[in-house]
């Protein structure tokens, strides 16, 4: 090489690493200057040419550049908020260009019960992601049960925000919403928020006798309103006692007022006090003498605050007839119901069987009754018509209903259903009519509190997996034909726990090249997610992990070590990733960010839980060639 090519191409250099083109390279060939390498854009191709055009003659410079090829712009997030109310519902976001947009106006429409429909959407020139329509079409169908929500949705999740009526209102929308089929892929998450209900009448039913102390029914307004009367009733000997909180207190004072009646029940060894908005009833047990009753309803009289309404009884003796009369309802657990007992007429009869078909289904019912037009105390026809009613807030049980009380005991799936039952009768029936309330909420009924937590769910995963392993062809990510029994148990579980965010990890042994191993448990992971999505699992809030050699759980020293170390994990999303581990390559959509309301969801983020997993150890076959 010449002294004159060797200055030349020291001098390009110099102007192009004094202008920040070091990615371009000289090479010096005659008189002429080459230059060489990959420039960001073009515009810096042409300026890096122009700079080594100062250094030398241009016409000496020869542009043997590339120019490296522009990266195609990201997608955007597609999105879409759908807003329901009284006044009609409204559509806000970003689609992609492909989306049959009249469509999903239609389907919404129809949803709405054709209610207005106010379009905002924007489009973007985008394919449309993997999941989108299918999750359009969940939404608008989610919407249909919902009057007013707000629906987020992305692809392959649906956010929803809805108000109910009432806490009622809430739990049914809970369930129906945690109980529908979603679409392979789609999730839901969802937020119910409901006002505290109106309870009308404000009720309390505080109850001394044989059996002991109880509050049958309690509404308040407020939480200082129910510690209040819940330690009037504990002082009086109620156990396990709770109180409705709701709107419609007739009075600033009703606990105080009600705090006060149970002491005075308490004062006279037994009897009931009826509350009824702000009329105050007690029942004195029969017997009580006439100076303890006179000594105790005056002292309440005068310490009541005012505004209530106060009246008092005494009765010498229970009243008894020779020949009870009695109308029974009863619910067996499998919805049968079956009435005996008398009626005034044949009209009431029609009328009893009628409701009782309403509540329960015409095909449940079975009529055992008579009719006795004489001898029915006034007030019968009403009374067995209440007693239907109070029936259907149970899950099973009976209504017993005679000419002086009635007994209403049983299980159900709904924890507000005593107080609801006694609200009832006390509205139907008169402060002063005689119920007897053994009524039980019964956990396994409740739809909602059935769901297994994603704890329960994964120690289920852990007692398939102690047996049976996960285990795939050797050197390979392809699950061999004896994985297949646990993939099915796991997916059985899977199906059933609701709302689940769960983390698959592939671990291998040391052998092999560290990077090898990484890419192979990748692959592992992620076909053990395939395997479960394929088996109808909602994996929308699922992410598959590899972690490679990382984390050993036993020696890689001796096979044995080594097949241990071949495994699978899963654990919930929130435990953390094991000490050590390279930061894990998680391919698909990341999972929707966390509600700013605690959610009771479906496949949404679950609180943050202690590390827990399950092994499951994934064959003998060798991971990696070194």
């Amino acid at each position: 090489m010449s002294e004159l090519e060797t200055r030349s191409a020291a001098a390009v250099a110099a102007e192009l690493e004094a202008e920040g083109y070091s990615w371009a390279e000289v090479i010096p060939d005659g008189l002429q200057v080459v230059l060489e390498g990959e420039a960001p854009d073009e515009a810096a191709r042409f300026r890096a040419i122009s700079v080594a055009g100062r250094a030398v003659d241009g016409a000496r410079v020869i542009d043997n550049l590339r120019v490296a090829p522009r990266e195609a712009l990201a997608a955007p997030d597609f999105a879409v908020e759908i807003l329901r109310n009284d006044s009609g519902v409204s559509l806000i976001g970003l689609i992609p260009e492909a989306t049959d947009r009249s469509h999903l106006r239609e389907e919404l429409a129809e949803a709405a019960s054709g209610a207005p429909l106010s379009d905002l959407l924007q489009t973007a020139a985008y394919p449309a992601p993997e999941g989108w329509e299918a999750t359009l079409a969940f939404a608008a169908e989610t919407l249909a049960l919902l009057p007013r929500a707000k629906l987020s949705v992305r692809p392959g999740h649906v956010v929803v925000e809805a108000v109910a009526d009432s806490p009622g209102g809430q739990r049914r929308l809970e369930s129906l919403l945690l109980s529908r089929a979603r679409p392979e892929g789609v999730s839901i998450e969802v937020t119910i928020h409901a006002p505290p209900p109106v309870i009308a009448p404000f009720a309390l039913r505080f109850r001394i006798d044989a059996e002991g102390a109880r509050l049958e029914a309690c509404a308040a307004e407020g939480e200082a309103a129910r510690e209040a009367i819940l330690a009037a009733a504990a002082a009086a000997g109620a156990k396990d006692a709770d109180c409705r909180l709701g709107l419609g207190a007739p009075s600033p004072d009703w606990p105080q007022a009600a705090a006060q009646g149970i002491a005075a029940v308490a004062a006279l060894g037994g009897g009931t006090l009826a509350m009824t908005d702000a009329d105050i009833l007690l029942l004195a047990p029969p017997g009580t003498a006439a100076d303890l009753f006179e000594r105790t309803t005056e002292d309440l009289r005068a310490g009541l605050p005012p505004g209530f309404a106060f009246r008092a009884e005494r009765p010498e003796a229970e009243s008894t007839t020779a020949t009870p009369i009695e109308f029974r309802a009863t619910l067996s657990a499998d919805g049968r119901v079956r009435l005996s007992g008398p009626l005034a007429d044949a009209r009431m009869t029609a009328l009893a069987r009628s409701l009782a078909q309403a509540r329960f289904g015409a095909a449940q019912v079975t009529l055992a009754t008579r009719t006795d037009p004489e001898g029915l105390p006034e007030g019968w026809s009403l009374r067995v018509l209440t007693g239907i009613d109070a029936l259907a807030q149970l899950a099973r049980g009976s209504v017993l209903v005679t000419p002086d009380r009635i007994t209403v005991q049983g299980a159900t799936g709904n924890p507000t259903a005593r107080e609801t039952i006694a609200a009832a009768l006390a509205e139907a029936l008169g402060a002063g009519a005689q119920v007897t309330l053994d009524v039980t909420y019964d956990e396994s009924l409740d739809p909602l509190a059935a769901l297994p937590s994603p704890e329960e769910c994964l120690a289920e995963i852990v007692k398939v997996t102690a047996d049976i392993k996960i285990t795939f062809d050797p050197g390979s990510a392809t699950l061999s034909p004896a994985a297949r029994p646990a993939i099915d148990r796991i997916a059985d579980i899977l199906r059933n726990c609701g709302d689940l965010r769960l983390r698959i990890a592939g671990y291998t042994d040391s052998q092999g090249r560290e990077e090898t191993n990484l890419r192979l448990s990748q692959a592992r992971a992620e076909a053990v997610l395939d395997a479960l999505r394929a088996a109808r699992v909602p994996v929308m809030g699922f992410e598959a992990v590899g972690y490679g050699e990382a984390d050993p759980i036993a020696p890689n020293d001796t096979e044995e070590g080594r097949e241990a170390n071949r495994r699978i994990e899963f654990s919930l999303i929130g435990a953390p990733a094991p000490e050590g581990a390279a930061a894990p390559a998680v391919y698909g959509p990341p999972p929707p960010p966390p509600a700013q309301a605690p959610p009771r969801i479906i496949e949404g983020p679950p609180p943050t839980v202690p590390p827990t997993r399950a092994a499951v150890p994934d064959g003998p076959a060798e991971d990696a060639a070194p």
